[in-house]
Formats: C-alpha cells, sequence, structure tokens
C-alpha cells in the first residue's frame, strides 16, 4: 500500500445513513476520527436531512438527495473555517442526520395535579393525560435543545425529555386561554385543537418541533368539582323546577296517591282546600284539617312537593319561589308555597 492510498483510507468520501429503526430522531454519523474529503458524496434520503456542525457551531444544512461537497455548497462551514481560498483540503465536521417524519401516538400527562385558577371554584387540582403527534421542523434548534450531542437519540430518551415540559405547556395555555374547569372536564376532545395554536409557537421556538395532533383523551377534577359538573348536567336535563314539580304533582294523581309524588300532590291539594275554607269561613265546628306550619324550611318543603332539598333552594334562589334568607337559611310562608302550587 503506497503513502497516498494510505491517506486515501484516511478519509470519507461518502456519507450515508440508512435508517433500519422506526424509533431514531438523531443520529450522528460515526467517522472513526477520519477527515471528509473535497468532493465527499453527502447521501440524504427522504424523511432525513443532514446537519454540519463545525466547532460546536452549526453550518450547512442539507434536504434530501445526493450532495457532492465542495466550496459552492457549504458556504457557512466554508466560512466557519475561514478558508480564504475555498475548500481545498480535507476537514472534520460532526454530521447529524435528523429524522423529519411524523412521530404519532406519543403520550403525555400530568404525574402530579396541576394548580389552575377558575372563576367558579378558586384555585384547582386537575390531572390530565392524553397524546400528541410530532415533528422535527428546526434541526438546530432540535439538537442544541433536545437532542445534544447524543450519537443515536431515540424516542423514548425523548419521552422522557419532553414529557414534563409538554405538562408545563399544557398548564401555561390553559392559564392563558381561561377556559372554566368545568369545560375543561367536560369538552376535552374540543380542547386540544384549540389550545394547539397557543402550544406550537411556544414548541418551535423552545424545541424546535411541531405538533399536529393534541389530543386530551381525560381531565380529571378534585370530587366537588364533579359534585357541581353531575348538579349542572341535572339542572339542565330537568329544565323549568316550576314545570317539573308540577308534572311530579301530575304522575302523583295518576298513581293514586301512592309514592312521594302522590303525597306531594294531595298535600297540595290539602293546602288548597284549606286556604279557600279559611277564606270562606267555613270552619264548621269540625276539626281543623291537619296543616303545615306556618313557616318552613327547606326540608319541610321538599317533603310537601315531593322533591330533593336542594331542588328547593334552587327555586328559592331563582326567585320562583318567595322565602326569607335568615343568615344562611331559608323560611318559607305556607302562603308563599301555596301561591307557588297555584302558578
Amino acid at each position: 500500500m503506497g503513502i497516498a492510498d494510505f491517506f486515501q483510507g484516511e478519509l470519507i468520501d461518502v456519507i450515508e445513513w440508512t435508517d433500519d429503526s422506526r424509533d431514531t430522531l438523531s443520529y450522528r454519523f460515526p467517522d472513526d476520527d477520519k477527515a471528509i474529503k473535497n468532493g465527499a458524496q453527502l447521501i440524504v434520503r427522504e424523511s432525513q436531512v443532514a446537519q454540519f456542525v463545525y466547532l460546536g457551531a452549526f453550518g450547512d444544512l442539507f434536504t434530501p438527495g445526493k450532495h457532492t461537497l465542495t466550496t459552492g455548497n457549504i458556504p457557512i462551514l466554508t466560512k466557519l473555517a475561514s478558508w480564504k481560498y475555498g475548500f481545498n483540503s480535507p476537514f472534520k465536521a460532526d454530521v447529524y442526520y435528523v429524522i423529519t417524519r411524523l412521530f404519532t401516538g406519543n403520550k403525555w400527562g400530568t404525574s402530579n395535579p396541576v394548580m389552575l385558577r377558575d372563576n367558579d371554584f378558586g384555585v384547582v387540582r386537575v390531572r390530565a393525560f392524553g397524546t400528541y403527534d410530532f415533528r422535527i421542523v428546526d434541526p438546530p434548534t432540535f439538537l442544541r435543545e433536545v437532542a445534544g450531542s447524543d450519537h443515536n437519540f431515540r424516542l423514548d430518551e425523548f419521552g422522557d425529555t419532553m414529557r414534563s415540559r409538554i405538562v408545563s405547556l399544557f398548564t401555561d395555555a390553559i392559564a392563558s386561554a381561561k377556559v372554566p374547569v368545568l369545560d375543561v372536564a367536560s369538552r376535552y376532545n374540543e380542547l386540544g385543537e384549540a389550545l394547539l395554536p397557543m402550544i406550537n409557537p411556544a414548541v418551535r421556538a423552545k424545541y424546535g418541533l411541531e405538533i399536529t395532533s393534541f389530543i386530551v383523551e381525560n381531565v380529571s377534577v378534585p370530587p366537588e368539582v364533579e359534585s357541581a359538573l353531575d348538579k349542572r348536567a341535572s339542572m339542565t336535563a330537568i329544565g323549568n323546577l316550576n314545570d317539573y314539580v308540577k308534572y311530579q304533582m301530575a304522575q302523583g294523581f295518576e298513581k293514586g296517591g301512592a309514592g312521594a309524588a302522590g303525597t306531594a300532590a294531595e298535600l297540595a291539594v290539602g293546602f288548597g282546600i284549606a286556604q279557600q275554607m279559611m277564606q270562606q269561613g267555613f270552619s264548621g265546628g269540625a276539626a281543623a284539617p291537619t296543616v303545615a306550619p306556618e313557616l318552613l324550611g327547606p326540608a319541610d318543603a321538599a317533603k310537601v312537593l315531593g322533591v330533593t332539598e336542594a331542588d328547593v333552594l334552587a327555586v328559592l334562589a331563582s326567585g320562583e319561589l318567595k322565602g326569607k334568607k335568615i343568615g344562611s337559611s331559608w323560611r318559607i310562608t305556607r302562603a308563599a308555597l301555596n301561591a307557588y302550587l297555584a302558578e
């Protein structure tokens, strides 16, 4: 072997990498401490880009195709290396292949509850999880901020690195959007799509990535918030409480007085008869019919109406049923209850 052949064997004349896996994000071409010769062939396949790094500084970026490395197509590297008269001698540089295809089905989730400020409930603890799809759109930023100098950066390493960052971005986006917690918990299918425009600018600028799909599969809230959500759904299903109570009374009549609804209906009729007798002066000397006390609490009114105490509190709050609130307690007159039933 001659000296020329020896030096020729110490130079790299073809740079290429065939990705035989589905989970590699970036790969540093192994140069075995060899230099790249003038006119070397660089082969970049589909879904790849090749990023040159010279002494820690990012050089030229090559897209898919076959490239001959000359002064004309490595202007950044030429400037970094201070080749005043062009690229004439072998040089050393790191070549990173970065995969640009779409990576799908990556999981994200909150390991601990995140705190959100909500107008209805104050500060609320929320847990969430889902999946996201992403691709690399800015290789220099990705290599600098995520992969580093890893010679073979894989998807499992990426998941560990990015999970907490994605959760942080999700939390910031939710806080900025000021979405009510009740809406977060009940409309998370729409939430991910709405958050994408808020998450992507930060992901691109910080990590060189683009998230193409961000799916919120579940959001769990504390039990007290779940209870409030259930009550809101129940109110929506019931509709007008006044009509609902009258409907229950009608059902009681149909059942011949059986059950709570029947009792409510009978008591309501009793109230009506008693009121008419008192108005017309018909005491008749006979024993007066049993009627409710002059003042009723919500629980007493609920028994009369055959509904829950929560239903009575709701119509009191809405003003449909007149009552007086003393401290935290409500008091309802018999006349107000009769007037409500007569509507």
